[in-house]
C-alpha cells in the first residue's frame, strides 16, 4: 500500500466552480493548512497539458506541507506531472492496466459502489477505496448512493483503506459514524466555502473526533 490511511482522514477534491475568484493554488493552500491531508485534482474540462501544468503548480504546495497530490482520473497526466497518484472511477483505466505501467510506488486510488467493485480494486493493485455517494451530492446530482450498511460492508471486505464520498458535511459526519472508512472526501464542503481554511478546520476536528 502506497499511501498511509492517516493521510485519507480528509481528503479534498478540487472544483474550481467553487472557488469564488480565488486562484487554485491559493484555495488548496488555504485547504491544507486547514488540515486537508489529501488533494486531488479534478478537471473535467482541461486538457491533459493544462492538467499537467496545474498539477506541477499545485504539487509546490503540496509538497511543502507533505500532502499527496492525486490526479482524478488521468494516469498518463500523473505520471508526466510527477504526481503522487491517480484515482479512477469505474468507467476509467482499468486499475490493473495502471499498475502494469506506473509502476509499484505510485498511488492509485479506485472508485467502489459495490463490495464486488472493492475486491476487484483491491485484487488489480489498487491502494484505497473512494466508496460513495453516502448523501445527495451537489457536485455529482446523478451519483448512485449508497446506506450507510454498504458503505460498511464495502469497507469490510478489503484490506486497502476505504475515503466516504458524496454530500458530506461537518454536520452530518456523524451519521456515517462506525462504517470502517479511514476519512471522508468533499469538494463543496471546502472549495465552496468562503473561508476555506475555516472550513477545513472544523471538517478535521469533527472528522477527527468522530474517527480517532
Amino acid at each position: 500500500m502506497n499511501i498511509d490511511k492517516s493521510k485519507l482522514l480528509l481528503y479534498a477534491v478540487t472544483d474550481r466552480d467553487c472557488l469564488k475568484g480565488k486562484s487554485l493554488e491559493e484555495a488548496v493552500e488555504e485547504a491544507i493548512l486547514g488540515g486537508v491531508t489529501c488533494v486531488q485534482l479534478r478537471e473535467k474540462n482541461a486538457s491533459a497539458e493544462e492538467i499537467i501544468e496545474e498539477a506541477q503548480r499545485l504539487l509546490k504546495i503540496c509538497r511543502k506541507y507533505s500532502v499527496p497530490l492525486i490526479i482524478n482520473d488521468d494516469y498518463e497526466a500523473a505520471l508526466r506531472s510527477g504526481a503522487d497518484g491517480v484515482h479512477v472511477g469505474i468507467e476509467d483505466a482499468p486499475v490493473a492496466e495502471i499498475r502494469r505501467i506506473a509502476g509499484e510506488n505510485f498511488i492509485i486510488g479506485a472508485t467502489a459502489k459495490t463490495v464486488e467493485q472493492a475486491k476487484l480494486a483491491e485484487s488489480s493493485g489498487a491502494d484505497y477505496l473512494g466508496v460513495g455517494a453516502v448523501f445527495p451530492s451537489p457536485t455529482k446530482t446523478n451519483a448512485i448512493r449508497i446506506t450507510p450498511k454498504q458503505l460498511s460492508e464495502i469497507c469490510s471486505c478489503v484490506n486497502i483503506p476505504a475515503v466516504a464520498i458524496g454530500g458530506i458535511t461537518a454536520e452530518n459526519v456523524p451519521e456515517i459514524k462506525g462504517c470502517g472508512h479511514s476519512g471522508i472526501a468533499v469538494v463543496s464542503a471546502v472549495f465552496g466555502a468562503k473561508d476555506i481554511k475555516a472550513a477545513a478546520e472544523k471538517l478535521c476536528e469533527v472528522v477527527r473526533k468522530t474517527f480517532l
